[in-house]
This record gives C-alpha cells, sequence and structure tokens, in this order.
C-alpha cells in the first residue's frame, strides 16, 4: 500500500513538473512571437522588395566597406521600400511615389563607361506605389534621374534600370538640363580622379507638397541633394549640394552644403559605418575647393 502511495505522488509530482513545463513552453513561444514582431515592426523600413535574381547581384567591384557605407538610415515613420537593382539601390516611398534617395558606388572604370544612353521609362510592377510614365505627361515636370544613366554606362542592364520610376522624381527642366546636369558631370570626373565614390541623390520635400499624376499623387521635390564621399583619397572626403527645384543659376560653389545640413533637411542618416569621430569631421565640414581646384 505504501508503495502504491508513494507511486500516487510521484505521478501527481510528475504531472504537475510537466503542466509547468508546457505553460513556460508557450510563455517563451509567446514571448518570441511578440519579439519577432518588434523586429519586423522595426525593420520594416528597411524591407528589401523582391527582384528577379540578376536585380539581387551586387556589382562585382562593390566591396563589404562600400556596402556598408551605402547604408542609410531613415527617420522613423518614413515610408521606406528597399529595391536593390545592379547599379544602385532605391529607398522608394510609396506614399509619395518618388524614391527617399537613392545610393550607389562608382568607380573610375565605371565612369568610363562608353554605353550609348538608351531606356524607357517604366513602372517598376514589383513595387508598391511605383507609378506609370504617363502619370507624369504633361506635368510641366521632367521625369528626372536621381541615379544618372550617365552614371552607369557600364552595363546595359544597370543603365536600363535607372529609368524605373522607382528613381524618378519631377524636376524642374531647366534645373534637369542645367546646373543639375553640371553637377552629375562633376560626380563622374571626380570617380574618375578619385578611384570611387559613394553618391546619394534624393529629393527635399516639404510636409504638404504639390502633386503631379493622372493616376497616382506624386510629390514634387522642393528640392534635390547629393552627398559624395571619395572613400580611396587619403584621407576620405566629403561634400554635399542642396539645389531648389527649379533654375539655378550660378556655380556650384554656390550650393554646396556640408552632409550635416542634408540630414537636418531629410532626416536621414548616412555613413554610420564610419568611425564617430571620423564621420562627424567629414559630415560637419563643407570645402567646395577640395573638389573643385584640384
Amino acid at each position: 500500500m505504501a508503495n502504491k502511495n508513494q507511486v500516487i505522488h510521484w505521478l501527481k509530482w510528475a504531472a504537475w513538473v510537466a503542466i509547468v513545463a508546457v505553460i513556460v513552453y508557450f510563455l517563451n513561444k509567446n514571448d518570441n512571437s511578440q519579439e519577432q514582431t518588434i523586429e519586423t515592426e522595426q525593420s520594416e523600413t528597411f524591407a528589401t522588395t523582391e527582384q528577379n535574381p540578376a536585380n539581387q547581384d551586387n556589382n562585382n567591384q562593390t566591396t563589404s566597406q562600400s556596402t556598408n557605407l551605402e547604408s542609410v538610415l531613415m527617420p522613423r515613420g518614413l515610408s521606406n521600400t528597399v529595391v536593390k537593382y545592379k547599379g544602385y539601390t532605391a529607398h522608394f516611398n510609396k506614399n509619395l511615389h518618388i524614391p527617399n534617395c537613392v545610393v550607389y558606388e562608382i568607380t573610375a572604370n565605371e565612369a568610363r563607361g562608353r554605353r550609348e544612353r538608351e531606356g524607357d521609362f517604366e513602372r517598376d510592377k514589383n513595387v508598391t506605389g511605383c507609378p506609370n510614365w504617363w502619370d507624369y505627361r504633361d506635368s510641366g515636370y521632367d521625369r528626372g534621374h536621381m541615379a544618372p544613366a550617365g552614371d552607369m554606362k557600364w552595363d546595359e542592364q544597370a543603365m536600363n534600370e535607372t529609368f524605373y520610376l522607382t528613381n524618378i522624381c519631377p524636376q524642374d527642366d531647366e534645373l534637369n538640363a542645367g546646373l543639375w546636369n553640371d553637377l552629375e558631370v562633376k560626380v563622374r570626373e571626380w570617380a574618375k580622379r578619385d578611384k570611387s565614390l559613394i553618391v546619394i541623390t534624393g529629393p527635399i520635400v516639404d510636409n504638404n507638397p504639390k502633386t503631379i499624376g493622372q493616376d497616382m499623387d506624386i510629390a514634387v521635390p522642393e528640392a534635390f541633394f547629393k552627398v559624395v564621399l571619395a572613400t580611396k583619397t587619403q584621407p576620405m572626403k566629403a561634400i554635399a549640394f542642396i539645389c531648389p527645384n527649379r533654375a539655378c543659376g550660378g556655380s556650384l560653389n554656390k550650393y554646396a552644403v556640408s552632409i550635416d545640413e542634408v540630414e537636418k533637411r531629410t532626416g536621414m542618416n548616412f555613413f554610420n559605418a564610419l568611425p564617430d569621430d571620423m564621420e562627424d569631421k567629414l559630415e560637419s565640414t563643407c570645402n567646395p575647393n577640395q573638389w573643385m581646384n584640384r
């Protein structure tokens, strides 16, 4: 009888242990699930839209260091879908129907590309919120490239993908064909001279922007920025430009600013992979003579 009671006692104890184990398991499962949801929500800004496999391949000339330097941190709450193309990465805003910015490395060899400019403006059907080419028709604005086709003359696919509307903003024609084009030409010259540049380009949009479009309300930027980092010079050097979305007179020097100024205007954070002291020094200075007079 004593043995039977002892067995019953141990069975009850084992049952309680099993119950506790089950409770702990489900509590941990729920906690992990909640943690995963939080992580997903926090990283949603950096979600990558699926493209065809070729679009996912990094340019063979892009080092791991340059890839880290191409990381852009967006302000919380900003709609941001990351789309990786062969020659550049677009951070696309599905609510404004324009990119927040585009980023890429351009090397000296790439800047010497000789392919003829070609490509048709088209919607990237894989990206939610991407407009169609006709949304710009009769708008009074050019379809302005953020990653220039001229920077992708080294490869047919890379150039063609600059014509996706994920890379395009409404841009004043006089700016597009004038000072902005001059700046793009200068970037290619600097890439040839300094061997490799990280380039980040995008719009500055106010809180209540004008819009265009037949099927979508595409935001019209009030200005555009371009940030350039020379990674192979000793020491590294950086410069930024902000150009109003209108005809801009004068020299490029007039529109040169610090990277800190661009970050202030956009809420974005660039080059966070650099050591803090180096990042602070590069982003707080503006010295056009480092670039223009060499």
